[in-house]
């Protein structure tokens, strides 16, 4: 079976579909092996393609492609503003084995939405209907759209939603915050709600889905097609297993679901830093590079916060695993749900997690 036409049965079937989010300088091959280990979501999608004049397909992001050990089928997520420059990196991505191309909608790092792209493609709705349009035409496979709620706030949303119904879209996943909340403000889900009545296509609901439960949930509040789960997965990679064992009618649901134990969580550690090494990275270095993805673990490993203020100020590969024993060297249950934390207003952290 064709990657597209793997999709395209998953999108078919009666039971919820769940997706990992793109998140860039994470979402990588070595971490979809990882995430595939501990259970896996039924679909992957790729970092994004950065797209511009001249621009080529960056090879990096392309190994997740044409190496994809998941056996689950990988959207190929695209990001820019010009019709014509994103028509020829579709063309030139369904060369690759992709199930579906992606356009982002809602990135809202300062950087990609002051270029009037992802995020920033919402203040000029002519032009997504534009790209839409010539994507729609050029694409032959299934054609997703992953989009926020609004830039400034919701205003324009209606508007958006009757420009994403008019293109024939195979899948929509709306992150239900506009690009100035970031990931601060609490999830508007009842935007995802009117997504979902508003579009002909499946609708996926995105953000702060911080447990197995709480994804059963969303799904209830919202009525989506299935969710789509990013930094809920870096801090418990069992989430999807989780989710699954929870759903109605499944035979071990009174039990489930099954949590992880701290020495379980070390090993995942282990694991994740074995992932994330990259050739010609001094141990040093390699110490720094998992803090973004400990950030987000460490939320869920005590509620005075005591270890994620440690994690952040190890230097050492010695002392990074010791503080891991310390906190982790036991069997007790984790359900790893982001704690509480006292965080100040700056904190990269701050905002809500549940």
């Amino acid at each position: 079976m064709s990657p597209s036409s793997q999709f395209r049965a998953l999108l078919a079937r009666p039971e919820p579909l769940t997706a990992l989010a793109p998140m860039q300088d994470i979402t990588d091959l070595p971490f979809w092996r990882l995430m595939a280990q501990y259970g896996g979501p039924d679909v992957y999608f790729t970092e994004y393609f950065r797209v511009y004049s001249g621009s080529r397909l960056d090879r990096h992001i392309l190994r997740s492609i044409t190496e994809n050990p998941t056996g689950g089928p990988a959207v190929a997520q695209m990001i820019g503003n010009d019709p014509a420059e994103l028509v020829r990196t579709a063309r030139e991505l369904q060369q690759q084995p992709v199930a579906a191309i992606d356009l982002n909608l809602g990135c809202p790092a300062p950087v990609v939405y002051r270029k009037c792209a992802g995020g920033g493609l919402l203040r000029e709705p002519d032009r997504i209907d534009r790209i839409l349009g010539a994507l729609r035409e050029a694409v032959s496979i299934p054609f997703t759209v992953k989009t926020r709620v609004g830039f400034d706030n919701p205003e324009g949303y209606d508007q958006l939603l009757a420009i994403l119904a008019r293109h024939d879209l195979d899948l929509v996943t709306v992150h239900g915050r506009t690009v100035r909340e970031m990931y601060r403000a609490p999830v508007h889900y009842d935007l995802i709600a009117r997504a979902v009545e508003r579009l002909p296509c499946p609708v996926l609901a995105n953000g702060n889905v911080h447990s197995g439960r709480h994804g059963w949930e969303v799904l209830r509040e919202t009525g989506a097609r299935g969710l789509m789960i990013g930094r809920g997965a870096i801090r418990n990679p069992w989430i999807f297993r989780q989710f699954r064992s929870l759903a109605p009618g499944t035979a071990d649901a009174p039990n489930a679901p099954v949590l992880p134990t701290g020495r379980e969580v070390q090993a995942y550690i282990e694991a994740l830093f074995e992932a994330t090494a990259a050739p010609g990275l001094t141990a040093i270095s390699h110490v720094q590079r998992i803090k973004k993805h400990m950030n987000f673990l460490a939320l869920g490993v005590d509620p005075s916060g005591e270890f994620l203020h440690h994690v952040r100020r190890v230097r050492t590969q010695a002392d990074f695993f010791a503080l891991c024993r310390e906190h982790l060297d036991h069997d007790r249950p984790m359900p790893l749900e982001p704690f509480e934390l006292g965080l100040a207003p700056t904190d990269v952290l701050c905002g809500e997690h549940r």
